[in-house]
């Protein structure tokens, strides 16, 4: 039986970056590669397919009429306050300041990412109401998540 990833592949569309976001976001990921890369008659890439952290991924070079939105993200979970600092700043150069909010950012080329210390969901799933409810308080104030804030927040020393 084939898993998950084998059955489901995301498909992002772009306006000509295509390959120029594949190669950025293998840069970014460890266990990560550009694989097959389709061309139009000028050479102009048209399909590339490659995998993030071993999960595969297609990227068309559709044209303009669409774009991303927030509405669709790429969780990156994260166990250290270095590991958070290490892909925000890698995927969050170029991107639109005033896309970040609550660990989501904005990529140069649209791509929505939620940057995320896996400590948060124990956080806010904590059976103590008023300790999750700080932690959210806490969390929509920030851009950049801030593992050492959030515990914090969590365990009322703010």
């Amino acid at each position: 039986m084939a898993s998950f990833g084998d059955k489901i592949t995301p498909m992002l569309w772009f306006d000509g970056q295509a390959e120029e976001a594949a190669r950025t976001y293998v840069s970014i990921f460890a266990d990560s590669s550009v694989g097959a890369i389709s061309r139009q008659p000028d050479g102009t890439p048209l399909v590339v397919e490659f995998t993030l952290s071993g999960r595969r991924f297609t990227a068309l070079n559709g044209g303009p009429e669409y774009g991303f939105t927030p509405a669709v993200s790429f969780v990156v979970d994260c166990e250290t306050q270095e590991e958070v600092d290490r892909y925000w700043d890698a995927l969050s150069e170029g991107g639109a300041p005033e896309a970040q909010r609550c660990g989501w950012l904005a990529d140069r080329f649209g791509v929505s990412w939620q940057v995320v210390p896996s400590q948060l969901a124990h956080y806010l799933t904590d059976p103590d109401r008023e300790k999750a409810g700080r932690t959210l308080q806490a969390m929509l104030k920030m851009k950049k998540l801030d593992i050492e804030g959030l515990r914090r927040a969590h365990d009322g020393e703010e």
